[in-house]
């Protein structure tokens, strides 16, 4: 019997840990077998010194022998693990790595932001149809933009700033401040204003991922669900005057009311209103009237990207 062809990827991030494992089909389509998410705010409280503390190490550790677990029942598949924000502004980065490379067994890849937002940009090229516009990935500790130019990835760029930095900063996690939150969406504003080269995406279309702008489209989905059955995620579409018109409803709440919010999770409702400001500020700025959501980013970009043989970390 011939063996099958499993790859098992690994995706650190800021917020969460992710494992996705997929049988890769000899007509080249991938089947997904088995996909974890453990929420382990592995940035939380890094602060400007930009250290890994020992609650969210610990957390982050446990998740990933669970995920050494579930790898050891595919004992034929390639493990490709990678680490984003978090890991990549982190003092104490070595060591985190080589603790994981002991306790867990898995070896890292610590991914530059440039290399990041290029895999968001495979993810959703090979799954979404973008000739001119721009991507966004917002994270916990960063936000990728990739700007496509017919079809191709133009400028890719990472911000360190993300929904777990910007909610922490401003105290943007329960009952909401108008001053705080005015402060963050001058972050926001000033940190975009850098990037000269989006005034050209004025008008255009507009990809979004990440943790935040999907829990965005996931409320949207089930408040627009047909006889209890939501549209898919992916590809979904929705417009400025919606989001905003969710945003405002959200920032009327304290955190436990918005996790009481269909399609946003316990874990998520304390860092949404950070994670949504990105993408609202650039639909402001850029006056894009209609958003498209993804479920297809850097994990995906991974597999694509090992498919064609161009990445094989361990």
């Amino acid at each position: 019997m011939a063996k099958k062809n499993n790859l098992a990827v690994i995706d650190l991030g800021s917020n969460s840990v992710r494992l996705k494992i997929s049988e890769l089909m000899e007509d080249g389509s991938a089947v997904t077998k088995q996909y974890l998410k453990r929420y382990v705010r592995l940035s939380s409280q890094m602060g400007p010194e930009k250290v890994l503390k020992p609650e969210p190490v610990e957390r982050t550790i446990a998740a990933l022998k669970e995920f050494r677990i579930v790898c050891n029942d595919y004992p034929n598949a390639r493990i490709v693990a990678v680490a984003t924000a978090a890991v990549r502004q982190a003092e104490n980065q070595q060591e985190f790595l080589d603790r994981v490379k002991k306790e867990t067994g898995f070896k890292i890849k610590v991914i530059s932001g440039a290399q990041e937002a290029y895999l968001d940009y495979v993810g959703v090229s090979n799954t979404l149809p973008l000739k001119h516009g721009l991507i966004i990935d917002t994270g916990g500790a960063s936000m990728e933009l990739v700007a496509v130019d017919n079809g191709a990835a133009e400028e890719t760029v990472s911000i360190p700033m993300g929904s777990v930095i910007l909610s922490q900063r401003y105290h943007l996690d329960d009952q909401i401040n108008a001053a705080n939150l005015f402060d963050a969406m001058v972050e926001v504003d000033e940190a975009l204003s850098h990037q000269r080269w989006l005034s050209r995406f004025r008008r255009t279309e507009i990809v979004a991922l990440g943790g935040s702008n999907r829990a965005l489209a996931k409320v949207f989905r089930w408040r627009n669900a047909v006889d209890g059955k939501p549209a898919p995620v992916h590809g979904l579409t929705m417009t400025s005057q919606t989001a905003f018109g969710i945003m405002h409803e959200l920032l009327e709440y304290s955190r436990a009311e918005r996790a009481k919010i269909r399609g946003i999770n316990t874990e998520r409702a304390d860092v949404i209103i950070g994670g949504l400001l990105p993408l609202l500020a650039l639909m402001r700025q850029l006056a894009i009237d209609e958003v498209q959501f993804s479920n297809s980013g850097l994990r995906e970009g991974l597999l694509f990207k090992y498919r064609e043989h161009e990445i094989n970390f361990n």
